[in-house]
């Protein structure tokens, strides 16, 4: 038989439960920690590529300084985007731990606040969607930046040939 003290109380068998249920968003969390990652990896090479480019925009001339200028301009739009990526996926963050604290606070005060957590999944799955779509929409400015390039690649084709 087991003694009085050690045997679960119905109290502890719910806080395990609560806490299986705060596992899901924590790994969730985990996730976009990492996507974060390569939003800042990102960032950091976006902006080292427009930093490397100031000295050149300033001894350039003619047509050169121009394609320079735009390419710095794209830089600047992939750099606001980026930000943009960064931003929704911290709030995603923000709101899985908020659910996260009102699943234990839910347990410890007996409110019946279901509905509340229910809409902040859905809105830190929201948000989270919204970073992601917000990251595409950066890594084709990023390739398209690439495809600009694609006329140095002609021109070296043709001086082979020649």
């Amino acid at each position: 038989m087991t003694p009085p003290l050690l045997a679960p109380s119905p109290e502890l068998t719910h806080l395990a439960q609560i806490i299986q249920l705060a596992v899901a968003p924590v790994f969730l969390l985990a996730g976009i920690g990492a996507f974060l990652n390569v939003c800042a990896g990102r960032l950091a090479r976006i902006v080292d590529r427009a930093r490397a480019l100031e000295p050149r925009i300033l001894a350039s001339r003619g047509a050169e300084h121009d394609r320079l200028i735009a390419e710095v301009r794209l830089l600047d739009r992939r750099i606001r985007v980026v930000n943009a990526a960064i931003f929704t996926t911290v709030l995603a963050a923000l709101i899985i731990s908020a659910v996260v604290v009102l699943l234990f606070v839910a347990f410890l005060t007996g409110y019946k606040i279901g509905t509340a957590v229910a809409l902040l999944f859905i809105a830190a799955m929201v948000f989270t969607a919204l970073s992601f779509a917000i990251f595409l929409h950066e890594t084709r400015l990023g390739t398209r930046s690439v495809r600009v390039r694609s006329n140095i690649l002609e021109h070296e084709a043709d001086s082979e040939d020649n």
